[in-house]
């Protein structure tokens, strides 16, 4: 019997740059994780805003679980990149209004 994860996850190297998805989109375990985790999206909510099935999404959090050390430190990887890259680029609306 084939793993059920593997029906809704995959992992491709030239894709979502290499992170773990739902198979046949762009959605990564991450974005599925810190929708629920963080902004408190419920599965339903997740599955309609997205088009996603429920099983994708409950198959996302079940592998965000099994995983989820690699994924939170690849989360706070993504912060950090993120809150780098706006400390070295100038606000243009501070820059207009003279801040």
């Amino acid at each position: 019997m084939e793993n059920v994860l593997t029906q809704h996850i995959e992992v491709t190297p030239n894709v979502a740059g290499g992170k773990p998805r739902i198979a046949g989109h762009r959605i990564t375990v991450q974005n599925v994780a810190i929708w629920h985790e963080r902004m408190g999206l419920s599965a339903d909510e997740i599955a309609t805003r997205y088009g996603i099935t429920l099983g994708d999404v409950f198959a996302a959090l079940a592998y965000y679980y099994d995983h989820r050390d690699e994924l939170d430190e690849s989360i706070r990887a993504d912060d950090a990149f993120v809150n780098e890259l706006r400390g070295r680029t100038p606000s243009k609306i501070k820059e207009k209004i003279g801040g």
